[in-house]
C-alpha cells in the first residue's frame, strides 16, 4: 500500500511539473530543470537488516515537449554514501604463506554507490561527460594518500577497490531503474545493500538532453541503526572510554563462565 509520505511526494513532484509547461510558456527559453522527492529522510536499520529498494520521485520543469515525446531525455540517479578513508592491500606468496605485502590508502572513497539509469549508460552520453562529472563506479575519483606512488601502482589498486565494493554489493548499478510516469513525472529505484553504512547519504540526480548534460539536483538521506544495536553504537561513539572498559570487562567475565562450565574435573 502507498504510504502517506510517498502520496505527499508524488503530489509535490506532480505540482512542480504540472507548473512547468505554463513556466515555459511565460518564461520562453528557461532551461529544464530537474527536482527530485525521497519516499523517505530517514531508513532505520537493525542488524537482521537484509537490503531494500529506495524510491526516488523526480520531475523535469520545462521540459521540451517534442525532445519528451521522442524519448531523449535521459535522467541518472545515484545514491552515494559518506566519504571514508579506505586501505587497500596486496597479497602475494611469502615463502608459501600468503601474506599482507603492498597497500594504498585511499582518503576520500564513498562507503557506497547504488545508480539508477533510464537506460544502459553507453547509449545516454560519451565516456567524456562521464569522467568530467565523476558520475559511475568506474569514473569515481578516489584520491590515493601518498600521491608519489607510480600511476601504475594507483590503478591497480583504484581497479581492486572498485571490485572489492562491486563483488559486497556497495556499489550496484539499476540499468532500467529510472522510469516516466508521465512526460515530466519519474520514478528511480536504487538498492541498499544489507551491509549499507550508517551516516548521512545525499541522492543525487542527473538531467541529459540528447546526451548533453543539462543540471545536476541532490537530497540527503539518513541511514541509521535502531534498538538495541543503535544504543550500542550511540554508546560506543559517545562514551568511548567506558565503552571499551565494560566491553573488556565483559569479554573477561564471559571468558572465566565459559572456563568454569566447560571444565573439566
Amino acid at each position: 500500500m502507498t504510504s502517506f509520505r510517498t502520496l505527499f511526494v508524488l503530489a509535490v513532484v506532480a505540482l512542480s511539473a504540472g507548473l512547468g509547461p505554463a513556466l515555459a510558456q511565460a518564461q520562453e527559453g528557461n532551461p529544464e530543470k530537474i527536482e527530485i522527492g525521497l519516499s523517505t529522510d530517514l531508513i532505520a536499520i537493525t542488524a537482521d537488516f537484509s537490503g531494500a529498494d529506495l524510491t526516488i520521485f523526480g520531475a523535469l520543469d520545462n521540459a521540451d515537449p517534442l525532445i519528451n515525446r521522442q524519448g531523449r531525455y535521459d535522467v541518472i540517479v545515484v545514491l552515494e554514501g559518506p566519504a571514508r578513508p579506505v586501505v587497500v592491500r596486496r597479497k602475494d606468496r611469502v615463502f608459501g604463506v600468503w601474506m599482507n605485502t603492498v597497500s594504498e590508502t585511499f582518503v576520500n572513497v564513498p562507503v557506497s554507490y547504488a545508480v539508477a539509469t533510464t537506460r544502459q549508460m553507453q547509449d545516454i552520453t560519451d565516456a567524456n561527460n562521464y569522467r568530467q562529472l565523476s558520475l559511475g563506479a568506474e569514473n569515481l575519483y578516489v584520491e590515493p594518500l601518498d600521491r608519489t606512488e607510480a600511476p601504475a601502482t594507483i590503478e591497480e589498486f583504484t581497479r581492486a577497490l572498485r571490485d572489492r565494493k562491486k563483488a559486497s554489493g556497495l556499489y550496484n548499478e539499476r540499468i532500467g531503474g529510472v522510469q516516466f510516469l508521465s512526460q515530466n513525472l519519474f520514478r528511480a529505484t536504487v538498492s541498499l545493500a544489507p551491509n549499507i553504512p550508517v551516516g548521512t547519504h545525499k541522492a543525487r540526480a542527473f538531467l541529459f538532453r540528447n546526451g548533453v548534460f543539462l543540471m545536476e539536483t541532490s537530497a540527503p538521506l539518513a541511514i541509521v541503526k535502531s534498538g538495541f544495536e543503535q544504543w550500542v553504537y550511540r554508546s560506543s561513539i559517545d562514551y568511548g572510554l567506558p565503552y571499551g572498559i565494560f566491553a573488556v570487562a565483559l569479554a573477561m567475565l564471559t571468558g572465566w563462565l565459559g572456563r568454569i562450565v566447560f571444565r573439566r574435573d
